[in-house]
């Protein structure tokens, strides 16, 4: 991950907008750590702290036209690039191999309707010094975040994080997923626009759960795109396991050569963290012992992720329960890898919304309901699962790639009918993922139920985070939350610790806003919860709060790990 800052649209004074620009993005150097770029130019600024992953040597930002006239900051990365550069031809001349670049000329040949073209995930902003003419543009679903505020001078302040946002403007908000804004736009406009949103538009037909298989082997080999050595983050779970697995299979050759080359770093490490005792570790180990990887477990103490609790919530910038409980051992996970010199790591992030993988799914009345829930789900994903994976490894300057939330698996994914997806009545959790990776993994974890990441590290991280709060927040500061908190309002003294924290750390009113809140259970949107009267009466997100719904489960038959 990298760190973006701008300024567009300044009245006057660009040099000390440049100066500020350049203190402002150093409170994002956490998210690169290599180098530090800035241009300035017409009424903008472009600054940038670089992650050094594609092109090492020659890819710093920010990235101009050959008159240096045209500039890019960008956070993130494409993984189509050699596509449009064949694409693009002799219309430009590239000055360096990064996978970013090719953003400039689509930019300069077609508008921003080349948002469409990428595969990837980015936050990017494009500054035209000669016209003025500025593009603010995020990938489809808002796996790297990116914020807008306004300064009291009237200058439009861009960022990857709010925290840089907070001296300089008097409101912020989170700049949408895909969407884009050019200067001449008002407000954000949308540019992915899938079919699939619908219900009805997704057709009824049979699976094969090899197409699913290749599309998803498919996403898993782009995302390997690197100069530097990587990891898995493998909780021991079905989706971060299926990943290592693929991984495990691509590694020998190089991504950038088509496979025609060995790789540089050939053998794939694995991490995982817990308590000791740690259910997630101790399938991580099976995992990894099956595949071959160069394995890397960790155990953190209960009183080391307390700690730990202010530094998180100042990272990943929110407030959500499910969000912070999540993102401690991750946030302390990132930090062990960074010491093996290790920058990107694959992660499993998204495949619960396509296949309906949370306990509650179980609950689904019938598969019209079960995919609009998906649809909610994937709508929601960059307040949530995103932005705790993003944000957690970014603090240590480590970059996650979410091979489950590519563009293109995506399609695939969400064009299979609900009814295949549907958990429940025999039918275990994400069965369809399963079966499209049978011999692939040990049974016992191929056929593993479904474990949220804070409940997986060890079941003593939540009950004594609860424990915590009990002692430190009393019974009328929670009756009173409302007058303290009008927005975000806590229900349980665990949210209110983490909203005073929060409210310390990000005190402007528009930050708390960004930040989603309101009923869930087991990550349950609040609609779901209509589905079960026995949804209703909990208060807790964790996922132990969705019980016996494997009474009835089919046991899962035994197959051979190849």
């Amino acid at each position: 991950m990298c760190g973006i800052f701008a300024f567009l649209d300044v009245p006057r004074d660009l040099d000390r907008a440049r100066a500020l620009a350049v203190k402002q993005v150093a409170m994002l150097r956490h998210r690169g750590p290599d180098w530090t770029g800035t241009w300035s130019g017409g009424r903008a600024v472009l600054a940038h702290e670089r992650l050094a992953i594609v092109d090492v040597q020659h890819g710093a930002q920010p990235l101009r036209s050959e008159d240096g006239t045209l500039a890019l900051a960008v956070n993130g990365e494409i993984y189509n690039h050699r596509e449009l550069r064949a694409e693009i031809g002799d219309r430009w001349t590239f000055a360096t191999d990064s996978d970013c670049e090719p953003i400039l000329p689509l930019y300069r040949l077609h508008g921003p309707r080349f948002m469409s073209k990428l595969r990837g995930m980015y936050a990017f902003v494009i500054a035209d010094a000669t016209s003025d003419q500025w593009m603010i543009g995020r990938d489809h679903i808002g796996i790297v975040p990116l914020y807008v505020g306004r300064t009291p001078d009237g200058a439009i302040a861009v960022a990857s994080e709010m925290k840089a946002l907070l001296a300089v403007c008097t409101s912020v908000r989170e700049f949408p997923p895909g969407h884009y804004q050019t200067d001449s736009d008002p407000e954000p406009v949308r540019w992915w626009h899938p079919t699939w949103t619908s219900f009805d538009a997704v057709p009824d037909r049979d699976l094969d759960v090899g197409v699913l298989r290749d599309a998803f082997s498919e996403s898993v080999h782009a995302h390997l795109m690197s100069d530097v050595p990587y990891g898995v983050l493998l909780s021991g779970g079905l989706d971060s396991s299926v990943v290592a697995a693929l991984a495990s299979r691509f590694a020998e050759q190089r991504v950038e050569s088509d496979d025609q080359d060995r790789a540089w770093w050939p053998r794939v490490h694995t991490f995982s963290i817990g308590l000791p005792g740690s259910p997630d570790v101790a399938a991580a180990a099976k995992v990894a012992k099956a595949l071959g990887t160069v394995h890397h477990a960790f155990t953190y103490t209960f009183q080391e992720g307390l700690d730990a609790i202010r530094d998180v919530i100042w990272h990943t910038e929110t407030y959500d329960v499910t969000s912070i409980r999540a993102s401690t051992p991750m946030m302390l996970l990132a930090r062990r890898i960074r010491t093996f010199g290790v920058k990107m790591v694959l992660s499993g992030e998204g495949a619960d919304e396509l296949f309906g993988g949370y306990l509650y799914f179980h609950k689904a009345p019938d598969p019209r309901a079960f995919h609009e829930e998906l649809v909610r789900k994937l709508d929601a994903l960059h307040l949530y699962d995103c932005l705790r994976a993003n944000k957690a490894m970014a603090a240590w300057g480590v970059e996650a790639r979410v091979p489950f939330l590519d563009i293109r698996f995506i399609e695939v994914a969400m064009g299979i009918h609900a009814r295949h997806k549907m958990a429940g009545n025999g039918k275990i959790e994400k069965r369809i993922l399963r079966e499209a990776f049978e011999g692939w993994l040990p049974p016992e974890i191929l056929w593993r139920q479904k474990e949220q990441f804070s409940d997986g590290v060890g079941y003593g991280w939540i009950d004594g985070l609860k424990a915590h709060a009990e002692s430190s927040v009393s019974a009328r500061q929670l009756t009173d939350a409302a007058a303290r908190f009008p927005i975000g309002t806590p229900k349980s003294k665990e949210a209110y610790v983490y909203r005073s924290i929060f409210d310390e750390l990000f005190p402007l009113p528009s930050a708390a806003a960004c930040v989603p809140s309101g009923p869930s259970v087991a990550c349950s949107t609040a609609a779901a919860l209509l589905w079960d009267p026995s949804l209703q009466q909990v208060v807790d997100p964790s996922g132990r709060a969705v019980r016996g719904v494997h009474a009835n489960a089919l046991d899962a038959p035994t197959r051979t790990v190849v």
